[in-house]
């Protein structure tokens, strides 16, 4: 009988834990924050984040990493990228205050990004890059250098 490789493989399958991954967990997370109050100088998702507040939270809650505050500080503390190569979870910055990386937001694929983008819209939205104002801004995009196995990441914080 071959129950018993059977039954073994997919008990492995059951005990072995299903991670997505880190990229798709930033951008699952950085959606459920919109309609999240907007706030100069926020970092928390209840009292209201601003841009910068919004990336380094996201990226905290979900792989460990704590980002410098302030966007130009995050560009210069990631990695250059090509907008043609980006994927969801790199970041996206702008130049809307007259100098550069000014704002910032988390990809999310399809054109679209995450972003607390002012005080005017009051809240944490979604966007296109390819939308005018974005587009005439756009100053670049970055990734965050995620570590290479999560769980080894993880067990450092316990």
């Amino acid at each position: 009988m071959k129950t018993l490789p059977l039954f073994a493989m997919l008990a492995a399958l059951f005990i072995q834990p299903v991670q997505a991954a880190p990229a798709d967990d930033i951008s699952m997370y950085a959606v459920s924050l919109v309609g999240s109050p907007y706030r100069l100088g926020g970092n928390d998702p209840d009292t209201g984040l601003d841009c910068s507040g919004l990336v380094d939270h996201v990226f905290r809650q979900i792989s460990g990493i704590q980002l410098p505050r302030g966007s130009l500080a995050i560009s210069a503390s990631t990695q250059p990228l090509d907008r043609a190569d980006l994927q969801p979870g790199d970041l996206v910055f702008f130049n809307t205050l007259r100098h550069a990386f000014s704002h910032v937001g988390i990809y999310l694929g399809e054109d679209r990004f995450v972003h607390a983008a002012s005080s005017r819209t009051g809240t944490v939205m979604v966007s296109r890059l390819s939308d005018r104002y974005w587009h005439e801004r756009f100053d670049g995009a970055r990734r965050v250098a995620l570590p290479a196995d999560p769980s080894a990441m993880l067990a450092s914080f316990e």
